[in-house]
């Protein structure tokens, strides 16, 4: 029995032993194996460590790349402003693995031009009417192209002194225009509106709460962009401290229920604090009553933001002079210069009446920053905003205004309201058409209504919902709808200076065809 057990003991330890040695096996095979792929993948003769380029391969691409672009703006017109794609198509086209080996400059350019802007819609097109065209121009781009290719740290003066001082320069500029105040004023450029509404909204909590804003209301109308609403929930903003004001038949904020939802929340405790009002709504262009509404926020002791992302540049025409009075009075104010002022994505600024307000809520001091303050006329843009590491944005603003003058903006600015109102006066003679919100700083909203056709509102929906969808399809044009007083709508933004009236009629003509194609069907 003792034999028995001893033999037992033995064949445990031994097969216990030689699992251990299998398993070192395995383990040392699979370094083995592990160190051999890792070489393969990053140990290739072929790599380029520095991560550079000859000059001649540099010129050689860089050329390429500039004959491209200009390719590109010069033929806009003979290209189609639509890419449809699904998901599938993409991933069957661009997805692939990591590449680990190095492939030719030339060779990935091409692919990105073949594969990817090909297959991307064009917002400079004459013929992008929806949403809010991005016309830009090419000295903007190839500004773009030297702040990238410096790489300019835009955050700090010391870091860049010249590209801090531009940004003051041009943001001085447009302090100027908007008729606020260029000592004590000041302003931020951002990624677009919907950071500068954000930013907006951060230093007017911090001015007018503190640190408790658990009782503080903001006001907004049911026509303000959907930015507004993101930043109030970011900032941390439950849904009960936010009051969407109805608007009027003509889009307007209606002032009596303003002040009657401020009046009810003053008597339940609460803190109004904040109005965002528009200066250009996204849907038709509709500025509210500044004026009026700057006399309430002055009375009420409310933070007055205006959200002029779309509409604010209308200020450099003559009719949009006269409508946008008022809007010096804003103690915030958002523009978008990546719309009508004509630059390339991203680009959005943040004027304010006190530029003590921003640094006030934005400055932080780490240790690791403290070599790098400079004195206070010497100002870090980190300390105006959220971001730290910052794009030069003022370059391609500054060399544009630079290259083309102020006075060719407000023509280009002008021309579009113009041809707005040209096409209205169209829509409104013919048969066809039915205007529902006229033409306002370049937006203007109208429908298919064909008088011979007696056509419930369902089926209007329905026809302008079709022509839309084909207009798409056809890729000729960029034309979606809207919902306006329940109707869906078609919506055109005209603000490219280079969309010409002969555009915008080819268009009508394909939408009639639609139209009667429709119109046939339905019959039949």
């Amino acid at each position: 029995m003792e034999n028995d057990a001893i033999n037992l003991l033995v064949i445990f330890y031994y097969n216990y032993f030689i699992d251990i040695i299998e398993n070192h096996y395995l383990i040392y095979s699979y370094r083995l194996k592990l160190s051999s792929f890792a070489k393969s993948k990053f140990m290739s003769k072929n790599l380029n460590t520095t991560l550079s380029l000859s000059k001649k391969e540099m010129q050689e691409c860089g050329y390429k790349v500039i004959d491209i672009l200009t390719s590109h703006f010069d033929s806009l017109d003979s290209l189609k402003p639509v890419s449809i794609a699904d998901r599938k198509e993409m991933d069957a086209l661009l997805h692939e693995g990591i590449p680990y080996e190095p492939t030719k400059a030339q060779k990935v350019l091409d692919h990105v031009v073949n594969n990817v802007f090909s297959h991307s819609d064009l917002p400079t097109h004459p013929k992008f009417y929806s949403f809010v065209p991005g016309p830009s121009n090419y000295i903007s781009t190839m500004a773009d192209t030297l702040a990238t290719g410096f790489n300019v740290f835009s955050g700090g003066w010391q870091a860049s002194p010249a590209a801090a001082e531009l940004e003051i320069v041009t943001i001085h500029w447009l302090l100027e225009m908007f008729r606020f105040p260029i000592k004590k004023g000041g302003g931020i450029f951002t990624s677009g509106g919907s950071m500068a509404n954000l930013t907006a909204l951060a230093t007017a909590r911090r001015v007018k709460c503190g640190d408790d804003f658990s009782k503080a209301i903001i006001y907004l109308s049911d026509q303000a962009h959907s930015s507004n609403i993101k930043a109030i929930r970011v900032l941390g903003f439950s849904k009960k401290q936010i009051r969407i004001i109805p608007t009027d038949n003509e889009f307007k904020i209606s002032l009596n229920k303003l002040k009657n939802a401020i009046a009810k929340d003053k008597l339940q405790g609460n803190q109004p604090f904040c109005f965002i009002a528009s200066a250009g709504t996204t849907n038709t262009g509709t500025i509210d009553p500044l004026n009026e509404l700057a006399a309430i926020c002055k009375k009420e002791k409310l933070w007055f933001h205006i959200d002029g992302a779309y509409g604010a540049a209308a200020i450099l025409s003559d009719k949009g002079y006269q409508t946008l009075k008022g809007i010096e009075k804003a103690d915030s104010l958002t523009v978008d210069p990546h719309k009508w002022f004509f630059q390339p994505y991203e680009m959005g600024c943040l004027l304010v009446k006190k530029h003590k307000w921003l640094s006030d809520t934005f400055t932080e001091k780490p240790e690791y920053l403290r070599d790098v303050e400079g004195n206070k006329s010497e100002i870090n843009f980190y300390d105006h905003g959220i971001q730290l590491t910052r794009r030069f944005r003022a370059l391609k603003f500054y060399m544009s205004i630079k290259t083309f003058g102020l006075n060719s903006f407000k023509s280009a600015i002008q021309y579009s309201i113009s041809l707005t109102e040209e096409l209205e006066e169209i829509l409104r003679k013919s048969p066809k058409w039915e205007v529902i919100s006229p033409a306002t700083l370049a937006v203007i909203n109208f429908r298919c209504h064909p008088i011979k056709n007696k056509l419930s509102e369902k089926e209007l929906d329905k026809l302008n919902q079709y022509i839309s969808e084909q207009i798409i399809n056809s890729r000729e044009a960029v034309l979606v709808t809207t919902i306006l007083q329940n109707q869906v709508v078609l919506r055109m933004c005209l603000i490219n200076p280079r969309t010409t009236i002969d555009h915008v009629l080819e268009t009508l003509d394909l939408c009639e065809q639609y139209a009667d194609e429709y119109l046939l069907n339905l019959e039949s």
